[in-house]
């Protein structure tokens, strides 16, 4: 059985490498679009990149180049790379599923995670 959520969060020094994912069983049958968000303590939540379920992706501006999407259709789970790693991408990360194209309709897309934590420190 597939376990929902999202992993591979831990600490890694400066300039290193991590692979996060997120698994939600349906996000391909039901065409889900999936949602990044990082939370800083004593900061707001950012959203730092989305991947539609068409397989458009998109990454904040302040993280392009550094933030990798991949898909693993077969296992439900969506892979965030993230590399250079800097003591500010400190944060949880977590991801969200919303309904994607064509239809923008599938009411299954509603998964929300408690995220993975990442702390990037020497």
């Amino acid at each position: 059985q597939v376990q929902q959520g999202e992993s591979g969060g831990g600490l890694v020094q400066p300039g290193g490498s991590l692979r996060l994912s997120c698994t939600v069983p349906g996000l391909i049958s039901n065409e889900c679009d999936m949602d990044w968000y990082r939370h800083a303590a004593g900061k707001q939540r950012e959203g730092v990149a989305s991947i539609s379920s068409d397989g458009t992706k998109k990454y904040a501006r302040p993280h392009k180049g550094r933030f990798t999407f991949s898909k693993d259709k077969a296992m439900d789970t969506v892979y965030l790379q993230i590399t250079s790693l800097k003591p500010e991408d400190t944060a949880n990360y977590s991801c969200e599923t919303v309904p994607g194209p064509p239809y923008y309709s599938s009411p299954q897309c509603n998964y929300r995670g408690q995220g993975t934590q990442v702390t990037v420190s020497s």
